[in-house]
């Protein structure tokens, strides 16, 4: 576990700007940009083994694209985006879906896990587009069914997604759970 790649990179900037490197993206030189994949790509598959590593990267007022951040997402085989606002809203663990990636899902999840997934997804940014209208109370129920669906549906998501910081799940208890609320045994027969 590292924490921060956005601390390396600050320090590496100071080192880079110091040594008469140029600015190139909002401050930093290129060699940052150079170096983070060596950095990263230190942690993976050997001739011994496979390791697992955790990268934190700490984004300015939790802008997507700020450089540090928008370079770092294209290197390990997935992310995990914390969100600020989740966690306002007393969501814990405060993961945003919708902005997480693992690249390594497809191989490792059974067809059904994917669809439920993808299920959940779907239902997730169906509502999020529309979060605005709902709150303010110009959603008109029955003028769009995957909306409906998706309205009726976030409880039981934001349930699934939620636990209280002494509980504990399981991956097979989160899959179980995923495929119940998408309608789907583990056989992928229709519950």
């Amino acid at each position: 576990m590292m924490d921060s790649v956005t601390r390396w990179a600050m320090a590496q900037r100071e080192i880079g700007l110091t040594v008469g490197e140029p600015p190139v993206v909002k401050g930093y030189p290129p060699s940052v940009f150079a170096l983070m994949p060596k950095l990263m790509e230190k942690s993976g598959t050997s001739n011994k083994g496979t390791v697992t590593a955790f990268y934190t990267v700490l984004v300015d007022g939790d802008d997507v694209n700020e450089p540090i951040a928008n370079a770092a997402r294209g290197i390990p085989d997935g992310h995990i985006w914390l969100s600020r606002k989740l966690a306002n809203q007393n969501h814990f663990p405060a993961i945003d879906v919708l902005g997480s990636i693992s690249r390594l899902m497809s191989a490792l999840a059974t067809p059904e896990h994917r669809q439920a997934a993808s299920d959940l997804r779907d239902v997730m940014e169906t509502y999020r587009a529309s979060e605005d209208l709902i709150s303010i109370g110009v959603y008109q129920p029955g003028a769009n069914q995957n909306l409906d669906r998706a309205v009726a549906m976030m409880p039981y998501v934001k349930e699934l997604l939620c636990q209280a910081s002494d509980e504990t799940t399981t991956l097979d208890d989160a899959v179980q759970g995923l495929l119940a609320l998408f309608g789907q045994s583990p056989d992928g027969a229709a519950a």
